[in-house]
């Protein structure tokens, strides 16, 4: 077998019977599996580059109705990863010379070819070895232009989120007038347009930016990122249908990741029905026993979510899905052949596992199985029973930069009985704090820019308070605490917020005090 992991294929262009078996005798004793295609034309030759696919082309230099200078022209017009190697007993120094400066890779001669099965080895591992460091320039280029996506990115989502960050509270807080049913349709309708708008910016931004964190991923908003990336992508003669079997399904995982595993899946299935036809993203619910798992995966019997990317394309043969997961091998012209591999391993990172199957002409199905464990519920927190959510007559100060956002989280709080001050910045909530005395809890944005967020939590230990305080902070920019002394009673909470886990977490902060 080659160093590719198939049988070489050798183009050879020779005219005479006799002389192509010596050449091939030379390559049988050196003990190289391959096959050859024999041709003696400029039409058979053609063909062969289409139909054959050769590595590697030994050419005679000339022949009654070709020659080798034109075989070399017509391959370098098409490609100038191929080697082409001369076997000729006229080519002397100045025609080899000038055959290595139009693209040759190198030259035999017939009374000598006992270096010919080194020089076709070399001639391989130095086109393979060529064809590694482009595929490594090619993901450099890509993860160029996804740092520039993620610079991007980055300076658009806290603009986005402070503009819809206000939906979802004040959202929450019409739905909360149940007795006028037009204003709590209303407000659920405004929160969800508002949760959902956050969710893809948040999507998009991980995307962008690959984070690796774990965190609890909502299976609706997983599909809902991906339908959102895949917009542009469909061609029109190919029907995209999506069914999600609870989008509140929720689990520990990589949001980022799946998105990315779901992604290549889908643009493989399209590009595999060049034609039209149906791609299909489908999920469900299932039970796994001892028995579904192969020999050398781990047995993990038990609940699993299972989703299931189906095309109706040209399918694969038996040799390709024998080799399917396999570095670098891909049969697209442009393919890196990681794309599938990448996959299986972020699967397996979840503790997961895959399953493809396809037959050609017929479509390919892969089935995508992630454990399902705990039961979380809509906020992806574990399902417990919810304590009241009413307040005290507590005392907490808020302390957020922005206008809007300031107002509505003060009206939330008041409307649940706590006795809510807003400050819109940190010397105002100093100021607050020598008029109204020490609250029984701080809520402040750690994303403040005149005053930050740390800055002003400094100041308020100063000031002797010793209080809970709720930090509220992006999930892709923490807060730097190391310049604070020790806080035993800090709680952080990743916008978006929504009302009721803002209210979870302030009852949190104060039962713990």
């Amino acid at each position: 077998m080659s160093a590719q992991g198939h049988k070489v294929r050798i183009l050879q262009v020779e005219d005479s019977p006799l002389d192509a078996e010596l050449v091939l005798t030379e390559l049988d004793h050196d003990g190289l599996d391959y096959e050859v295609r024999l041709v003696d034309d400029e039409g058979a030759y053609l063909d062969a580059l289409d139909t054959f696919r050769p590595d590697i082309v030994l050419s005679d230099l000339s022949m009654p109705v070709f020659s080798g200078e034109r075989a070399l022209e017509l391959l370098r017009g098409r490609t100038a990863d191929i080697p082409f190697i001369f076997i000729s007993a006229t080519l002397g120094e100045e025609a080899a010379i000038e055959a290595l400066r139009n693209g040759a890779t190198d030259y035999i001669l017939k009374q000598n070819t006992a270096r010919l099965a080194s020089a076709v080895r070399r001639a391989l591992r130095e086109a393979e070895e060529q064809a590694g460091r482009m595929r490594a320039e090619q993901e450099l280029i890509r993860a160029q232009r996804f740092e520039s996506l993620a610079l991007l990115a980055g300076g658009l989502s806290h603009d986005l989120r402070n503009l819809l960050q206000p939906l979802l509270l004040a959202g929450d807080t019409l739905e909360d007038y149940a007795d006028d049913p037009r204003l709590a349709r209303l407000g659920a309708l405004v929160r969800d347009c508002g949760r959902r708008g956050l969710e893809m910016v948040s999507s998009m931004l991980l995307f962008a930016r690959g984070a690796r964190r774990a965190e609890q991923v909502r299976l609706g908003a997983l599909l809902d990122a991906l339908k959102l990336l895949m917009q542009g992508s469909v061609p029109r003669n190919v029907a995209m249908e999506v069914d999600v079997v609870d989008p509140e399904i929720a689990f520990e995982g990589n949001h980022t990741e799946l998105q990315q595993c779901l992604l290549n899946l889908c643009l493989n299935a399209i590009q595999a029905m060049p034609d039209g036809g149906t791609l299909r993203i489908e999920t469900a619910q299932v039970t796994l026993a001892e028995d579904f798992f192969a020999e050398g995966e781990s047995t993990a019997p038990g609940r699993y979510l299972r989703m299931s990317v189906m095309d109706s394309g040209v399918g694969m043969t038996a040799e390709v899905l024998q080799r399917l997961f396999e570095p670098f091998f891909t049969t697209k012209d442009t393919g890196t052949g990681l794309g599938l591999l990448s996959c299986k391993r972020i699967v397996a990172s979840h503790g997961g596992l895959m399953r493809v199957r396809s037959r050609q002409d017929e479509g390919t199905q892969f089935h995508l199985y992630l454990p399902l464990n705990v039961e979380h519920d809509e906020h992806g927190d574990p399902l417990v029973m919810e304590a009241s959510l009413q307040g005290e007559a507590e005392r907490v100060l808020v302390v957020v930069e922005e206008a809007t956002q300031l107002s509505l989280l003060a009206d939330t709080l008041d409307a649940y009985g706590y006795q809510a001050g807003a400050s819109q910045s940190g010397t105002a909530a100093l100021q607050w704090i020598e008029a109204h005395g020490v609250p029984d809890l701080v809520v402040m944005d750690a994303d403040m820019n005149l005053f930050t967020g740390v800055r002003t939590l400094a100041a308020l230990l100063e000031h002797g308070y010793t209080g809970a305080v709720l930090l509220l902070a992006r999930p892709d920019s923490p807060p730097n605490l190391d310049e604070l002394p020790q806080l035993e009673r800090l709680h952080v909470l990743e916008k978006p917020i929504q009302s009721r886990a803002l209210l979870r977490k302030v009852r949190e902060a104060l039962e713990g005090a």
